[in-house]
């Protein structure tokens, strides 16, 4: 039996395949987050189901549920509840089995002509990974086959369900084709023939991401559209609970709906539906979403924040407040209903107009209420500070209110506001200055909406006047040139130890180490000629995704972090096996379709069989939907548990890149549209995580990763009031409010430069402007040869593996010994490398950053 070479000290899995306590524990509140999220988007009154009784059961989802994306961010759970299972553990009898069993079997000889023949076919045509081809070329489900009379027949009653899936996953983006963003020919006939065989009948949206919706609204006899999102390993029990009643619909979207996908203004020259994946201009600058939407005034299917519930709510605005820079805004929520529920309210300010583009509206706060019994009001009260209102001024580089009303809208979706306030800027001034950072290479002129009349000041509302000259200018102070760590004047060898004891400082640690050592240090330990792949890469833990370099562990003490992917858990390899020794098998080993059988000659005689079973959560954009931040808490506590019961360091999530264009491949990993929503759920995700002691979350991909197709190499160009207002913004939100342990940096150029190789992106504006503490790292393969086995066009040099020194980009991941050996060279030389000098005290600065996490984790 070969063994993998590499023998971990110590495992935290179990050698028991039983069921934990804590699996259940995490189950029951992923199950109540679950139902959290789903957002109820149309109801006749058919909804919600009496749970008894015969029920028809069609679509793919049914039984096929998707718990979440594909590619790194699938987790490898024990089981995951389908939508028929769940109905029928709530109490209802599926009426269609024998349509399920047939579309099972189509399904299941899809999968066979998949894996056994495209694949295959891929790999020899393209000369890339197997791996790989589930990145590029994921597995589709085939079209579900027709309904027949006969099953219409045996699946005689009342009241009917369709469950309509969708995934998609890093590697490649969605396409506004039928099947994907559009429903399929076969989808429309289904939805055609059960609208008009069942009496009551709800469509349930098992999806990722935003679809067309619009088709489907004109089909009459439609009772219900219930989005049900992407709910983990117990999706179908927590869907069974909302359609049952047993949990009131409480979601709201974090997405602009459109009536057609050319009303995106970004629609004509997303990723591949100009031609050009190598450069991707945001030519509609801050209108995004909803700022698009209310400032060009086109009517959306569905505006952010709306969502229905069982019960009906009245919203009323009860006074503002301003003190010093902070205004509170309470409301009264009533529940005018008959159910018992909750509301989310929602708090939005319209700034007026001067020289700056500015939306018509910008969200500035939200919250959840309790659950509200029939005819009781709940007070709530929102807070936020006036720098939420301010816009990104390009020529004097700051932040700025401009002088004006600014008008406070209160409601519970983006469309249905009422004014609740008006703060008055006497007037204008700048708030915060900053560097002009991020000329573009290529610059775009952004749109400007049409004009518009200045708003009305609202009667009957507080007028709240803020004193201009009372704001203090903050001046960002911006870093010089990285000095080198002074040698200490010792000839003990310092250790990680001493630095806890206080008897030296990580500086003089890091000052004691060798070029070669510290070049280590920043790069992860898989190398190139290991066949390690996403998922592979670890060396201590199965599964994970990659280690920090263990080359001073045993000489200083400072252990390697180990890494692992998500973001909807972790993901592990759920099973691995050992020999006697403790050394790892092969065999076990998944990603996506791809999976690696054990010896069929190993026994429990020979070897051991290790378990790790992790819970799948809720994907980004479901548990946004929630609007539901100590929920979101709760969920991240979940994931920080499961850290430390197998031995996690980094869990490599949340992500939160901003929903730019419906068709982005891993919108199912991000929040929303909006940078407050993605920002303050990255932030509670990240509360969540770290509230376990040496636990560290990565907020990601920073930033402008908005494509992903020909990822590695496409230049997104953005002007800096667009990047500091929208795409900077929500990983600004989650630094300020729960500092993350790192960040990861994009694939992308961002103006024509690699953002693993931009020194303003992760120095001048992550540490000196947010104050970030934790150390950086690149995404998987960055600043290694890619071009080789993605076939992707190279218009752009990859990024340099001396640049991300340069930037502070502390750890290139999974590593490989080119990387090694290029900072070794590029500082030894003295002359640039890859276009990129770089130091001895870069390579310093960024290996400290490294020790200094590590040595925040406990021993085991």
């Amino acid at each position: 039996m070969p063994s993998m070479g590499a023998s971990m000290n110590q495992y935290f899995a179990t050698t028991s395949d039983a069921v934990t306590e804590q699996e259940r524990a995490h189950e029951r509140l992923v199950r109540r987050a679950g139902a959290d999220c789903v957002v109820l988007l149309e109801n006749d009154g058919a909804l919600p189901f009496e749970p008894s009784g015969p029920l028809a059961l069609f679509g793919d989802g049914a039984r096929h549920t998707v718990k979440g994306g594909t590619g790194s961010g699938d987790v490898n759970a024990r089981t995951t509840v389908s939508v028929e299972q769940g109905l029928e553990a709530a109490g209802f009898t599926i009426a269609s089995k024998s349509w399920l069993d047939r579309n099972e079997a189509n399904r299941v000889e899809g999968k066979r002509v998949y894996i056994e023949e495209f694949v295959p076919r891929v790999v020899k045509e393209q000369g890339i990974p197997e791996f790989l081809v589930s990145f590029s070329d994921p597995f589709t489900a085939p079209d579900p086959i027709p309904i027949t009379e006969e099953d219409l027949a045996a699946a005689s009653c009342d009241r009917a369900i369709y469950v309509l899936s969708r995934n998609s996953g890093e590697g490649s983006d969605r396409s506004a084709t039928r099947g994907d963003y559009l429903l399929s020919e076969a989808e429309r006939a289904h939805l055609e023939l059960l609208a008009k065989t069942y009496r009551q009948f709800v469509v349930v949206l098992n999806i990722g991401g935003v679809m067309d919706l619009t088709e489907l609204s004109s089909i009459e006899g439609i009772s219900g559209i219930v989005l049900m999102g992407q709910l983990g390993s117990t999706g179908g029990a927590a869907i069974a609970d909302v359609l049952s009643g047993a949990v009131n619909p409480s979601g709201k979207l974090t997405d602009t709906w459109a009536r057609d996908y050319d009303d995106y203004p970004s629609s004509a020259t997303f990723s591949s539906n100009d031609g050009d994946v190598n450069d991707e201009y945001y030519a509609e600058g801050i209108f995004v979403g909803y700022r698009y939407f209310d400032s060009f005034g086109v009517e959306p299917l569905y505006p952010f924040g709306f969502g229905r519930s069982y019960t009906t709510f009245s919203m009323a605005a009860d006074g503002a407040t301003l003190g010093g820079r902070t205004v509170r805004v309470k409301a009264l929520v009533t529940n005018t209903g008959s159910r018992a529920g909750r509301e989310v309210v929602q708090l939005y300010a319209s700034a007026p107009r001067g020289s700056l583009a500015k939306a018509e509206q910008v969200l500035v706060a939200s919250m959840k209420t309790p659950e509200i019994a029939p005819g009781d009001t709940a007070t709530v009260e929102l807070t936020f500070d006036i720098a939420a209102m301010a816009s990104f001024c390009t020529n004097h580089s700051s932040w700025c209110l401009q002088q004006g009303d600014y008008i406070l809208r209160l409601g519970a979706d983006s469309r249905h506001t009422e004014p609740a306030a008006v703060l008055v800027m006497e007037a204008s001034t700048r708030i915060r200055a900053l560097k002009s950072l991020f000329k573009d290479d290529d610059p775009v002129r952004d749109i400007t909406p049409p004009d518009r009349e200045p708003f009305e000041r609202p009667a009957g509302v507080p007028v709240l006047p803020i004193d201009a000259s009372a704001i203090e200018l903050e001046t960002v102070v911006y870093s010089g040139k990285r000095e080198p760590f002074a040698k200490p004047d010792t000839d003990v060898q310092l250790t990680a130890e001493d630095v806890r004891a206080g008897r030296c400082s990580v500086e003089d640690l890091v000052a004691s180490l060798t070029l070669e050592e510290l070049a280590e240090l920043c790069v992860g330990t898989a190398r190139s000629d290991d066949g390690s792949i996403v998922g592979n890469a670890s060396l201590d833990l199965p599964g994970a995704a990659g280690d920090t370099s263990s080359v001073i562990k045993a000489t200083r003490g400072v252990k390697n972090l180990v890494m692992a992917d998500g973001p909807a858990g972790l993901r592990l390899q759920p099973v691995f096996k050992t020999d006697k020794e403790g050394n790892l098998l092969p065999g076990g080993e998944m990603l996506g379709d791809s999976y690696t059988p054990f010896d069929p000659s190993l026994t429990d005689e020979n070897s051991i069989t290790y378990y790790q079973y992790c819970t799948a959560i809720p994907i980004g954009w479901s548990l946004a939907q929630s609007w539901d931040m100590t929920m979101l808490e709760e969920v991240g506590s979940i994931v920080g548990e499961e850290m430390e019961t197998f031995g996690v360091d980094i869990w490599l999530a949340p992500a939160l890149n901003i929903h730019r264009n419906p068709l982005c491949g891993r919108n199912f990993e991000y929040y929303s549209e909006d940078p407050l929503v993605s920002g303050r759920c990255a932030a509670a995700i990240n509360r969540g995580v770290q509230s376990h002691e040496g636990k560290f979350t990565c907020i990601k991909h920073f930033v402008a990763n908005n494509q992903e197709n020909n990822r590695y190499f496409t230049n997104s160009h953005v002007s800096e009031q667009a990047l500091r207002e929208i795409y900077l913004r929500g990983f600004e939100i989650a630094v300020r409010e729960s500092q993350p342990g790192t960040i990861m940096t994009s694939y992308n150029l961002l103006n024509g430069i690699h953002t693993a190789n931009s020194h303003d992106l992760l120095q001048a504006v992550a540490r000196d402007e947010w104050g970030f503490k934790g150390f950086v790292m690149t995404d998987w393969y960055t600043s290694q040869d890619v071009a080789s086995f993605t076939g992707a066009s190279d218009k752009y040099p990859i990024s340099a593996s001396t640049g991300c020194v340069y930037a502070g980009n502390d750890v290139q991941m999974p590593g490989c010994q080119q990387n090694v050996d290029d900072i070794v060279e590029a500082v030894k030389s003295g002359r640039p490398l890859d276009g990129f000098t770089i130091t001895l005290a870069d390579v310093q600065h960024c290996a400290a950053n490294v020790i200094r996490m590590a040595l925040q984790v406990p021993p085991r």
